[in-house]
């Protein structure tokens, strides 16, 4: 499908208590974009504790205030359904904690622009040197473990840095809230027959940034929550 003259891009951010580096995140993003007519920011504030609401409302950005904390997939899929209340053509998912290089962006959106693809990975797994060693164990091992449910290997399926066109946010059916999300974008590609691709990202990894990110129990969650997603979900 041919994209808009002056394409929309949405770039959504699932935030949980984000405040010390939240601005410094969205001052980082792109103000323009080949091939974009226009960029919009969209923080969701998935319950945070602390001062993140009033950082974002420092920035030119979107702020959509959750209740209460629903979790990563749920802050993402109300991420989700803004942007197509906003009528975006390409979306971005980025985490807030100042992981990933905005640079990126540009790699992201291209395969879309170009028509080339429906879903974009930002993998750290390609050039994953600097990555803590556990992050690549766990990673790897949900790799094979999203294969496994979806038929479709990906090299850093959990990856939170990605690219949708808009037929991929308005056919992906979502029901994780928590960080099976990921995972079940693969599978619902799989299932709407969408297009998937890779382009290898930077990583940036501080102190406060591995603190961040899956632990253990996660990942267990993540496998239960995927096996029964597969064994309810109908097709």
């Amino acid at each position: 499908m041919k994209m808009p003259h002056k394409t929309h891009l949405v770039i959504v951010i699932p935030v949980y208590n984000e405040g010390k580096v939240i601005r410094k995140v969205i001052d980082s993003l792109p103000k323009k974009l080949e091939g974009v007519g226009r960029i919009s920011v969209l923080v969701v504030n998935d319950g945070s504790l602390d001062n993140t609401a009033y950082e974002v409302q420092k920035t030119q950005a979107i702020l959509i205030n959750l209740p209460f904390n629903l979790g990563y997939g749920g802050a993402s899929i109300a991420g989700f359904e803004a942007s197509r209340a906003l009528g975006a053509d390409l979306v971005v998912t980025c985490d807030g904690d100042g992981q990933h290089d905005s640079k990126d962006i540009k790699k992201l959106v291209a395969p879309i622009l170009q028509n080339k693809a429906d879903i974009v990975i930002g993998t750290r797994l390609k050039k994953s040197g600097h990555m803590p060693t556990i992050k690549k164990i766990g990673n790897w091992g949900l790799n094979f473990i999203t294969f496994a449910v979806s038929r479709v290997w990906t090299t850093d399926s959990q990856s939170g840095f990605k690219a949708f066109s808009r037929e991929a946010v308005s056919k992906i059916d979502i029901e994780g809230m928590g960080y099976e999300f990921c995972s079940e974008i693969i599978v619902e590609a799989r299932r709407h027959k969408l297009k998937i691709t890779e382009v290898p990202i930077k990583t940036i990894y501080t102190k406060y940034s591995k603190k961040k990110g899956q632990s253990l129990l996660n990942g267990i969650n993540i496998v239960t929550k995927l096996l029964l997603s597969k064994l309810t979900r109908t097709k």
